[in-house]
């Protein structure tokens, strides 16, 4: 239940108590009347028929000294009251004042009210009766009080029960309210509070947080909702010092061979007793290791834009076949330079919407990292193929299976070369950055970033990429890319 209207319910019950008290008071006093009143009429009847023979006697009226009072006032108790008045308002004689003649005047009005008339009060029966003489004359009247003290008794009871029933009730409520504002409130916001404050220094509660459907359950998953994006967000800033530091680590060893022989050769230059040709040669190898920081440091900057920002690429709509034609070509003459023998096919759609500029980048990383794990004289396949077309016939047996399942419903593009092949945990790390094979690693071949670039190329155009490899055999690189209507 929702605390609002928990709230409002209690409030309800507090105000309504009192009212339902009361009416189960009067309630009980109604059906206790109900019950004792016939039993009371019949037996203050049988009174006062009893009593109307004594004192229906004239005489009792006129002589005031009568010593007959005498035995009227022995009828009386605390419980039965008599009074008798003359004709003219004289209150001659009352059983709870034990005289005689010593009273007010009665009003005369007042004294023939209700005449002959059984009254029930709220705790008395009262009945007034004229006596008349032997010549019909008025003689006076008498008047019975009788008190209802079972009723009485009964009812005070039942007033102080029901005092006691509803402050026990008030008690018990009370404890009940307390109880549950700490459980609904006090204990969960406690609970929270004591979470926030341990996740503010990074300590870890052991008790979880309370996940009911009222406000403070809605509270505490939002803040369960913001921890967890507030601990995303610190592991993956983490991440990322750790990948920065590790990228100036391998930067600066990647640099170092190359930076190495620049000075090594740029000092062997300055020896007057070189040859033309040896000057030469020593030329072209600073040339190379000066294009090779070049390219890493353009690796470099190009995985750091793709990282900060993926909205760097900017799909355009291509013509399928013009653009993969243009795409695989200008491959033939590095493949030749290693005696490498290549074979580019493709069968697309005719439309596709992608970034041309990346897509160039992608596909010059991916042929270069076959070219340069391919052996002199091996073969490097190349192909993009659509969902609807049939997988070329030159994939290796072994990949062919699972890259019909892995390439539904989208063009993949090929890139297969002999070699030695990789084992399981190359290929899991073959995609991170500054990773390279034990081969690589010190000779200034590659900045370990071509991979890591395409995998971002891929994933920023809604693609995704893979590798198979089989030792000894070779290994594929698939490119999956979205088909649009």
């Amino acid at each position: 239940m929702k605390i609002k209207n928990w709230l409002m319910v209690s409030h309800l019950v507090v105000m309504l108590l009192p009212v339902v008290a009361v009416y189960l008071l009067y309630v009980s006093l109604q059906n206790y009347d109900q019950e004792e009143n016939l039993k009371e009429y019949v037996d203050f009847q049988i009174l006062v028929s009893n009593l109307n023979e004594t004192l229906n006697d004239p005489s009792l009226y006129k002589h005031i000294e009568n010593n007959r009072f005498q035995e009227i006032n022995q009828l009386g108790d605390d419980n039965l009251r008599i009074d008798l008045y003359r004709y003219d308002g004289l209150h001659v004689f009352s059983t709870m004042e034990r005289n005689v003649g010593y009273y007010p005047m009665q009003n005369q009005d007042r004294m023939f009210d209700n005449l002959n008339e059984m009254q029930r009060r709220p705790k008395t029966y009262v009945y007034k009766k004229p006596v008349f003489d032997e010549q019909g004359q008025l003689a006076g009247v008498y008047e019975i009080t009788q008190g209802r003290t079972d009723w009485v008794e009964t009812s005070n009871q039942r007033l102080f029960l029901t005092f006691i029933l509803s402050g026990s009730f008030f008690i018990l409520l009370y404890i009940i309210v307390i109880k549950a504002i700490n459980r609904k409130l006090n204990r969960p916001l406690y609970q929270l509070q004591e979470h926030m404050q341990a996740f503010a220094v990074g300590r870890v509660v052991g008790n979880k947080l309370n996940h009911s459907k009222d406000e403070i359950g809605e509270l505490n998953a939002h803040f369960e909702a913001m921890k967890k994006q507030l601990t995303e967000t610190r592991e993956e800033l983490v991440k990322q010092q750790e990948e920065k530091e590790y990228m100036v680590a391998a930067l600066s060893h990647d640099l170092k061979t190359p930076l190495t022989v620049i000075r090594t050769y740029t000092e062997a230059l300055e020896n007057h007793n070189l040859s033309k040709e040896e000057r030469t040669e020593y030329q072209l190898i600073l040339n190379d290791k000066l294009s090779h920081m070049k390219q890493m440091i353009d690796d470099l900057s190009i995985f750091t834009a793709l990282q900060s920002s993926k909205d760097i690429l900017q799909p355009v709509q291509v013509n399928g076949e013009e653009f993969f034609d243009m795409l695989f070509s200008g491959y033939e003459e590095p493949s030749a330079k290693k005696n490498i023998q290549l074979t580019t096919e493709w069968s697309v759609r005719n439309a596709y919407e992608l970034d041309p500029k990346q897509m160039i980048r992608l596909v010059d990383n991916l042929v270069d990292n076959s070219i340069r794990h391919t052996p002199e004289h091996g073969e490097i396949w190349m192909g993009a193929v659509a969902s609807t077309k049939s997988l070329p016939d030159w994939i290796f047996p072994e990949f062919k299976e699972q890259v019909n399942q892995w390439r539904t419903d989208g063009t993949v593009l090929l890139f297969q070369n002999e070699g030695k092949g990789m084992e399981e945990k190359q290929m899991q790390k073959v995609f991170e950055a500054f990773y390279q094979d034990d081969i690589s690693r010190g000779k200034g071949t590659t900045s370990g970033l071509g991979l890591s670039i395409a995998k971002f190329i891929m994933e920023n155009q809604e693609g995704k990429i893979n590798v198979w490899s089989t030792a000894g055999k070779g290994t594929l690189f698939a490119c999956w890319i979205k088909e649009r209507r």
